[in-house]
């Protein structure tokens, strides 16, 4: 019934714009609103406190059934033209902030439908803030419960408590903050006001959806590439981080964070070989390449998928090092994708760990993040993640090389729905149109498994979840 409500913005810029596609919307919202009124009546006075299972549920239906709903107005638009499939690949492409298209000409479509798109992807990113910082701690998937006490409203027993409602209000006034900000840069910065808002939008999401098949390329304009690089950066950053960053009134906390700290160290590195190798090449001058590839790569890097430059058509190893740094991602608690920074820096520690019980075999060697030490049971879980996450990348891999795409096309499709990112290589560089239903349908699935950390839908496929 809430998520009806969100197809009357996009039905009032129909109108304004008078672009024939409200009816489209109408119908859309007639639809979703009726079956959450049907759904609604049966159980509307049922006063049971939820448990840790139905966090589990709730959090994999969040974007499973809302992506269905949510592709209502473009099976109904004719403008779009979409199959069952394709609609539904874009509305949760857009819902998990991935941002692979199937839609080609966007510069022809309706301004309603431009901005629905890039609304989905806001509506997203609330979305996993807020079960990412306030109920995949308490689940405790894959590591992720290192922030159960760091949590604005800490929840810290099996009860889906009220403390997550005053957690999602100072978190939605954070990422609100942000997205008026990143407007307003973007319009200060040149773009119009429908464009900026558009923007703002997916920026701040981490989704990489845009309003022109050229993406910010289509802007050509230095201040805007600095905005959005800017936003980028901050939206890859824990929001409860944010939150405390906030409430203190001093930046200091971000690079006091060990994952800030790392997550950044990581960005640096990855611009110093991405502009040094660029300009050693000779593909750019030294100010194109700093400009060109810095975007990119905290655009591939974040997870967010914007373009200014056909990042594949770059020399050698390049093009596959810059899609090597998406698996990586953001920060746990952000919008961004991929397998998060705090894993990738607990799998670090924990390779180097054994490293040196090889030399001290009955040394007692403690893993730390900033001065807290990480128990056990939190590294078993991340590598327990990243075990998963290899065999499910594999076997979709392996899946949709079955379906006749080539291996650079199927890996990186994968790679690039798993992480949330968008844009891949081979057949998926600028959309993913061409590919076959099957493909999609895999790639719906890996968009899922990578926004819901995995472990979040792979419980539900477990008999043991089911039973009483």
């Amino acid at each position: 019934m809430l998520f009806s409500l969100t197809l009357i913005p996009p039905l009032l810029v129909s109108l304004w714009y008078d672009d024939k596609s409200h009816y489209s919307f109408l119908l859309a919202f007639l639809i979703t609103l009726i079956t959450g009124v049907v759904m609604f009546i049966p159980s509307y006075r049922n006063q049971q406190e939820m448990r840790t299972r139905d966090g589990f549920l709730i959090t994999a239906l969040f974007w499973a059934v809302l992506a269905i709903f949510g592709s209502l107005p473009f099976i109904f638009s004719n403008a779009t033209n979409l199959s069952i499939t394709d609609s539904v690949f874009e509305a949760l492409s857009g819902l998990t902030t991935t941002g692979a298209t199937v839609i080609v000409a966007l510069e022809y479509l309706p301004k309603s439908i431009l901005y629905y798109r890039q609304q989905l992807q806001w509506l997203g990113g609330i979305g996993i803030i807020v079960i990412a910082v306030a109920v995949l701690p308490m689940l405790g998937i894959g590591g992720m419960q290192l922030y159960r006490a760091e949590t604005p409203g800490p929840v810290k027993d099996s009860k889906l408590t009220p403390r997550i409602t005053e957690t999602a209000k100072a978190l939605f006034l954070i990422y609100l903050t942000l997205t008026v900000a990143c407007a307003l840069a973007y319009w200060v910065a040149g773009m119009s006001v429908f464009d900026a808002i558009g923007h703002a939008y997916s920026t701040v999401a981490i989704g990489g959806f845009s309003t022109h098949d050229a993406s910010m390329g289509y802007f050509n304009s230095s201040a805007i590439y600095i905005v959005a690089m800017v936003f980028m950066v901050l939206s890859g950053i824990n929001f409860a981080l944010h939150f405390t960053v906030w409430r203190e009134r001093t930046l200091r906390s971000y690079w006091q964070d060990p994952e800030c700290r790392f997550y950044l160290n990581i960005i640096a590195i990855g611009l110093l070989i991405t502009i040094s190798y660029l300009y050693y090449t000779k593909t750019y001058g030294l100010g194109g390449s700093f400009l060109e590839g810095s975007f990119t790569l905290i655009s591939i890097l974040t997870t967010t998928g914007f373009g200014v430059a056909d990042f594949t058509a770059w020399p050698t190893f390049l093009p596959y090092l810059i899609f090597m740094f998406a698996f990586m991602g953001g920060c746990a608690g952000s919008t961004g994708g991929g397998m998060k920074m705090i894993r990738i820096m607990l799998i670090f520690k924990q390779g180097l760990r054994e490293i040196h019980r090889l030399i001290h075999p009955n040394a007692l060697i403690a893993i730390k993040v900033g001065n807290k030490t990480v128990s056990d049971r939190v590294v078993e879980a991340v590598w327990g993640f990243f075990a998963v996450y290899v065999i499910c990348y594999v076997t979709m891999m392996l899946i949709l090389l079955g379906t006749g795409l080539d291996v650079t096309t199927a890996f990186t499709a994968v790679g690039a729905c798993i992480n949330n990112l968008g844009p891949g290589l081979g057949d998926v560089a600028a959309h993913y149109g061409d590919i076959n239903d099957t493909a999609k349908w895999v790639l719906c699935f890996a968009m899922l498994l990578g926004r819901l950390e995995v472990f979040t839908l792979l419980v539900l496929f477990s008999p043991m979840f089911w039973r009483r």
